[in-house]
């Protein structure tokens, strides 16, 4: 067993404090000095009478008990007598001369893998939304291309693709980073001008309009009914998925690529940390029985993988977990076909519904937003740091016990609206 903790880690790098090593134990040790941008774990080992160090890879990308089995394979390898970072230093070699022998003939699609793992991984907290819109968009369209063949027509053909099938957020989203791969492509010499570079969100998907949709009681039944009746197409996963969406209202990335270690099911708490919301505020969010017992089915579903919605089979990403387009695509092939009667809706608007139903239900409107995990403004965010835990929990607890009725299918269920008001902080 290592020195180290993941629960120590986390208050070091949450505090600001900086070291030149921390040893957990067989060479590995966490590097985070002045001027890193994030802790990194290396390994420390002796070669030929000298000793060698070589970079593991960022704590936000590696985990801890990842670092310990990569440290212990690479002690097995120097055991047999491999030079590990010399021989890392001469692939990175090889792989170099092979991105510049190859540079001239990178298409579309090698060009955005390069950019997601140069300028993306390891620097953006939500790396698989990028991913998403790579795989999902870009490559099915211009991906096989060469990336100096691509014209502006090509682009032009791929946004209206997308806008077809009614996803303009999605198109503005494309444009927007097809623009940053190409230009990383004039970086690299791979490219000479931008194909791209004409074009703004007019010619995608427009102005993005707020949105103010929300699903009512009957909505929400027949979608649950929806998801019964194509239970052998629409798998179990995705409907617990829908179901905690909507009932703990968090964003869907926070949710798809939840590690296990952030639940604590014993003591109905899921502890979000800062470096996975978008707001960068850590919260400890209540979890309902309904959401304990759903979140247990799916541990079981698991089967022993780190996160609780694991990459599928055959789904060739670069990411553990689901993608994050997985459920819309779901959604979209075999429950809305099923839901004519009901107007479009997309998984951002589970939020929404969820806030909606609190305050039906009688909760106290800051109570509500920190269900959301909204920054509350003004004063009283700058002075109020209260984090209404048990009211929130009350609050999730009504609002588990309606969706619990309509997913049954009982749409004139009672809830006895909360009478509690916000507590002095």
């Amino acid at each position: 067993m290592g020195k180290l903790a993941d629960i120590q880690i986390r208050a070091w790098i949450k505090s600001g404090e900086r070291f030149e090593g921390r040893a957990d134990g067989a060479g590995l040790y966490l590097r985070f000095r002045e001027g890193d941008s994030g802790a990194t774990w290396r390994f420390r080992y002796r070669f030929d009478g000298k000793q060698r160090v070589m970079n593991l890879g960022s704590y936000a990308v590696l985990s801890l008990a990842d670092a310990r089995k990569t440290a212990k394979d690479l002690s097995a390898k120097v055991a047999l007598g491999h030079d590990v970072a010399g021989e890392k230093q001469e692939r990175k070699r090889e792989a170099a001369a092979k991105i510049e022998a190859d540079k001239n003939a990178l298409t579309v699609g090698q060009l955005a893998d390069e950019y997601f793992e140069r300028m993306i991984l390891g620097r953006w907290k939500h790396p698989n939304i990028v991913r998403s819109r790579i795989e999902n968009d870009i490559k099915p369209n211009i991906g096989k291309m060469k990336a100096e063949d691509v014209k502006p027509r090509d682009i032009d053909s791929m946004l209206q693709t997308i806008v077809k099938r009614g996803a303009p957020t999605t198109a503005n989203d494309v444009l927007r980073w097809i623009k940053r791969i190409f230009d990383f492509g004039i970086k690299r010499h791979v490219i000479e001008t931008n194909p791209a570079s004409a074009f703004d969100i007019a010619d995608a998907g427009g102005k993005e309009e707020t949105r103010d949709r929300w699903l009512s009681r009957e909505e929400i039944i027949k979608l649950f009914q929806a998801m019964r009746d194509k239970a052998g197409s629409f798998v179990i996963e995705n409907k617990y998925a829908v179901r905690l969406l909507l009932l703990l209202a968090v964003r869907k990335e926070e949710l798809v690529a939840a590690p296990w270690s952030e639940f604590d099911l014993d003591n109905a708490v899921w502890h979000l940390p800062e470096e996975r919301t978008k707001t960068s505020a850590a919260i400890d969010i209540p979890l309902p029985p309904m959401a304990v017992e759903t979140l247990r089915e799916l541990h079981r579903l698991a089967n022993g993988s780190r996160y609780v919605f694991p990459a599928r089979k055959m789904q060739q990403r670069m990411i553990p977990h689901i993608d994050l387009n997985t459920l819309n695509a779901a959604l979209s092939k075999h429950i809305k076909p099923l839901l004519k009667d009901v107007p479009n809706f997309t998984i951002h608007d589970f939020r929404r519904t969820a806030r909606t139903h609190l305050a039906a239900l009688g909760v106290d409107p800051f109570v509500a937003e920190r269900c959301l995990n909204h920054k509350i403004k003004g004063v009283e965010g700058t002075y109020n740091r209260h984090d209404y835990f048990d009211e929130r929990k009350a609050a999730l607890n009504a609002w588990a016990s309606l969706l619990k009725a309509l997913e049954e299918g009982r749409q004139d269920y009672n809830v006895v609206p909360l009478q509690s008001r916000r507590p002095a902080a």
